[in-house]
């Protein structure tokens, strides 16, 4: 069973907790570590080296392949290979060409959807909710992940009724993070929208750290950006579709096939409000938005 996580390193907490989630839900299902089954694992922390493991762990050649994230995703197509692969984590998978339909994935390629592209504008009213001063906003971008232009669209359509304008912060390289953060912020009443993104995530201690210094309100896609320090995130409730995933590696190496396996979207999403970080940034959170909120960190 391979094993590709562009996004984590060996010793990112959240990586460890998705893996030990998908690994219990297999071994509940019969598939035990020390009896039928092994893991091979490919760990990240960015897109660098994405291309070299996705080719090293398909070149081992496993009955199966979990990947995480959309390059990482879009590395291990590229390759001639018909391994069954279930992934997560992935937003756009045929706009991105990965399958022709969620119904019908035809291929040897399947899994579960994080976000459409409408989530673009979403996370930007979400943004404006909790920190309506802001007038500028910088959405962290990568033009290698596909699913990141469509979110920018949707934030652009959304911005003139919000009454903000986007700018663009580079994303691709993880050691420009922080430069383009600090340039972004040398400009007054500025706000951050953090796309998912390998380096968004492997980084996202660094970014709520800058965040802070700079006094730049925040929204990200994972509840742990928001329990790591980050102000507010908004975001399907991951550690499900990591159960999900395991269940359709379970099927699949029964003998189904991934082809006859359609795509799953998110059915919860969860908004968590880290009201410490609102309280460091002068914010007062609204209370229907506390009502609201799935987690509140005190």
């Amino acid at each position: 069973m391979g094993v590709l996580l562009a996004a984590y390193t060996e010793t990112d907490r959240a990586g460890q907790v998705r893996i030990a989630t998908f690994r219990d839900t297999l071994q509940g299902l019969g598939w035990n570590d020390d009896r039928n089954i092994h893991f091979d694992y490919r760990w990240g922390g960015n897109t660098a080296n994405v291309k070299s493991l996705a080719a090293e762990l398909l070149q081992s050649a496993p009955d199966a392949v979990l990947v995480a994230g959309d390059p990482a995703l879009a590395q291990l197509s590229k390759l001639p290979s018909t391994i069954p692969i279930v992934f997560t984590q992935v937003s756009e998978p045929v706009d991105s060409g990965f399958i022709p339909s969620l119904a019908r994935p035809g291929g040897h390629i399947t899994g579960f959807q994080n976000f459409e592209p409408a989530m673009g504008g979403k996370w930007l009213s979400v943004l404006m909710e909790i920190a309506p001063n802001v007038k500028r906003v910088g959405a962290m971008y990568s033009s290698d992940a596909a699913p990141h232009a469509s979110f920018l669209r949707a934030t652009e359509v959304a911005a003139p009724s919000l009454g903000v304008s986007i700018s663009i912060v580079d994303v691709q390289d993880s050691g420009g993070i922080e430069r383009g953060i600090t340039t972004f912020a040398s400009q007054p009443d500025g706000g951050l929208l953090v796309f998912p993104h390998p380096n968004t995530i492997a980084n996202r201690g660094s970014i709520n750290s800058l965040a802070a210094r700079h006094r730049l309100p925040a929204i990200y896609p994972y509840r742990y950006f928001a329990t790591d320090g980050g102000l507010i995130s908004y975001g399907p409730d991951q550690i499900d579709q990591w159960r999900g995933a395991a269940r359709y590696i379970d099927r699949i190496l029964r003998g189904e096939k991934p082809a006859d396996l359609p795509v799953q979207a998110p059915t919860k999403f969860e908004l968590v409000i880290n009201l410490k970080t609102a309280k460091t940034l002068g914010l007062t959170v609204p209370p229907t938005m506390l009502a609201r909120a799935d987690e509140v960190i005190e």
